[in-house]
């Protein structure tokens, strides 16, 4: 063998070793991943989606949304999540209501948080039993199984899993008669000097349909949803979440004007068939979907927990 050839023979085996180096590193860190994301139960959440469907229609002020929230308590409370109680009364077009938003606080090593946020509300619709699977009833779902999970791990940051109450309209929507959770807690929470303590806020909305398409909503901010969806490309999930860029009007937006980091997981599918009809039931929402954004949220969680 000539010395070229031994420097040749030498190199492929460098290149080879290098190659299985980097592969090995690669299955490492996709095995932590599903590590990090396991936790999440999308039966688990099911179940609580459909206890919550069972209290029937849960508008903003009513004794059904009153004993929606009594079970969410004791979810919370059954996970050992400290409860944070935020009360306040709306002006609506239909008069004064008043609305509770609830906190689920997961203490971590810093005070520094990260909000995870849906509404528990439903919309009010006049002569319809509108249960709100999806839409009220998925978010909530969701965030009592991500406190479950939360809180059985050491974590780094502090975690606010927040239920706003009034996401929903109670006539007509307009800047002044929808978000009234979100809109209240963000302005308390700059009044009170906290806002600074919220590294970013995650919301999810409408994310237990059977056909799940969550789109990437374009008034989120970059980076975080950037991350998202890197959560998306190393889970594989990419069918899931290809709704394409779309502003949607939720409730991160008092948060982002207040300038929070904030991004908004939604699947607009639903309005184009059976958003806010009585056909929003169970049947339409599947534990599938539930695991799908539990992990991927666990995911960008596990990303902040490293660098955030």
């Amino acid at each position: 063998m000539t010395q070229t050839t031994k420097v040749a023979t030498t190199l492929i085996l460098i290149g080879i070793l290098a190659i299985g180096a980097a592969e090995i590193e690669r299955y490492r860190a996709h095995a932590e991943i599903l590590a990090t994301v396991a936790g999440f139960s999308g039966e688990r959440a099911f179940k609580d989606l459909r206890q919550l469907t069972q209290f029937g229609p849960r508008p903003a002020g009513s004794k059904d949304l009153e004993r929606a929230r009594a079970y969410m308590e004791r979810q919370l409370a059954a996970a050992g999540v400290e409860i944070w109680h935020d009360p306040f009364v709306a002006e609506t077009p239909v008069g004064k209501i008043s609305m509770m938003n609830v906190i689920g606080v997961v203490h971590g090593a810093t005070p520094r948080a990260v909000m995870l946020a849906g509404h528990y509300d439903t919309a009010s619709i006049a002569g319809a039993r509108f249960v709100g699977a999806n839409d009220g009833g998925s978010s909530a779902a969701f965030l009592l199984e991500m406190a479950r999970v939360l809180s059985k791990r050491k974590n780094r940051l502090t975690y606010w899993l927040t239920f706003f109450d009034g996401e929903e309209a109670l006539k007509q929507w307009s800047a002044d008669d929808c978000l009234y959770g979100s809109r209240h807690l963000a302005e308390k929470l700059a009044g009170e000097g906290k806002l600074d303590q919220i590294q970013a806020l995650i919301l999810v909305d409408m994310v237990a349909g059977w056909r799940l398409n969550i789109l990437r909503e374009s008034n989120s901010t970059t980076w975080l949803s950037d991350a998202v969806f890197r959560s998306v490309r190393t889970l594989g999930y990419g069918k899931f979440f290809s709704g394409g860029p779309f502003p949607v009007d939720d409730d991160h937006l008092p948060f982002l004007a207040r300038g929070v980091p904030s991004v908004d997981i939604v699947d607009l599918t639903p309005f184009g068939s059976y958003h806010h009809t009585v056909q929003d039931s169970i049947d339409k929402c599947s534990p599938e979907s539930l695991s799908v954004v539990g992990r991927v949220v666990l995911a960008t969680l596990a990303e902040l927990e490293r660098t955030g």
